[in-house]
């Protein structure tokens, strides 16, 4: 539904040289609150989230599905395991099984919330690998969702542009020289009518 030529589910996995901008904002907030507070961020929050309760969606032994108080997208949800490891690698065996239902209970009600397939876009943000240690960084994943108000009212952005940088076809200075290139009245003229008469 993404710009697929066919609709499918797929995985992507990335690694760079240099820490994209989300995970690098997240890895700053973290480590600033780390060295202030002497905690996890996303720990805290966790707590924060469990005793509020307003926010959770789902929930199981070792995983807390929730819609952040933050959240820009329509029906946007952070899944945060209860223990703080910073990596899929450190999950134990049945830290692996309750992942894997967590993710079904969550993509089903997705797909019943307008009761249609209901696309996503979710990626795992995983300690950075640089060699150092990072006692602030926690493990989670982002569901970033399309649809808007409806099946049918869908919102682009997708893959690498939500998770971690944000992509563009072109250049701003070749978009800024296509603009000046464009004639300003075309498209009125098209219509049969002047800039003079739309104002």
């Amino acid at each position: 539904m993404m710009g697929a030529s066919n609709p499918h589910p797929h995985c992507q996995i990335w690694a760079s040289r240099s820490l994209p901008n989300e995970p690098a904002k997240e890895l700053a907030s973290q480590s600033a609150y780390l060295a202030s507070r002497g905690s996890c961020l996303l720990c805290d929050y966790l707590r924060f989230e469990l005793d509020d309760g307003e926010r959770i969606v789902c929930q199981n032994e070792h995983f807390v599905a929730l819609t952040p108080f933050w959240a820009i997208w329509p029906f946007e949800t952070l899944l945060l395991p209860r223990r703080h490891l910073g990596a899929m690698d450190a999950l134990s065996d049945a830290e692996a099984s309750a992942l894997a239902d967590i993710l079904r209970a969550l993509t089903i009600r997705y797909d019943n919330l307008f009761e249609s397939p209901f696309p996503y876009s979710m990626g795992f943000h995983v300690s950075p690998t640089d060699g150092t240690a990072h006692p602030e960084w926690r493990f989670h994943a982002h569901f970033y969702r399309p649809l808007l108000r409806s099946a049918t009212v869908r919102r682009f952005m997708v893959g690498f542009e939500l998770l971690g940088t944000s992509q563009r076809d072109i250049t701003a200075e070749s978009a800024a020289q296509r603009l000046r290139e464009a004639p300003a009245t075309r498209y009125l003229e098209r219509l049969g009518k002047t800039a003079d008469a739309m104002r």
